[in-house]
């Protein structure tokens, strides 16, 4: 298990991904994330065909001083596609106006191989927004 943080306001342009500064739980050599970056490789070491791995996120957002009110997005995504199932909404009706977000995922890891998983803005219309207290939690669960 591992855990990513990052509980400063950052702004996320549409179509990049949050960055986590801190690392409160070590992954080990299976989950590896480098500081102040936004990616977070999982490695499929195992025997079985496949590993498995609950990726769960929450976080504040908001629209940034000088966007456009509207819905706005944050979605999981697997080797920067999108999961669909993973994409959270919501409507402030002022910029600045914060509300908390969460999602979650099972992502599968073939044995022998690596995938990239990381927390990107995907607002349409494309807008930047405000992340803050992001929390990223990796589970391997098989």
């Amino acid at each position: 298990m591992a855990e990513f943080t990052n509980v400063f306001v950052q702004q996320v342009a549409a179509g990049q991904n949050a960055v986590f500064s801190e690392t409160p739980v070590s992954g080990g050599c299976n989950i590896l994330h480098r500081e102040g970056a936004g990616n977070v490789t999982l490695r499929g070491a195992c025997s079985q065909c496949r590993a498995r791995y609950k990726i769960t996120f929450g976080a504040n957002i908001a629209i940034p001083t000088g966007g456009t009110v509207g819905p706005i997005s944050i979605a999981i995504t697997v080797d920067g596609e999108r999961l669909g199932s993973s994409i959270a909404t919501v409507t402030p009706a002022a910029v600045g106006d914060e509300f908390n977000v969460f999602s979650a995922a099972f992502v599968e890891v073939p044995r022998g191989c690596c995938v990239t998983v990381a927390v990107q803005n995907v607002s349409v219309p494309a807008q930047a927004i405000e992340v803050q207290n992001a929390n990223l939690i990796v589970e391997r669960v098989c």
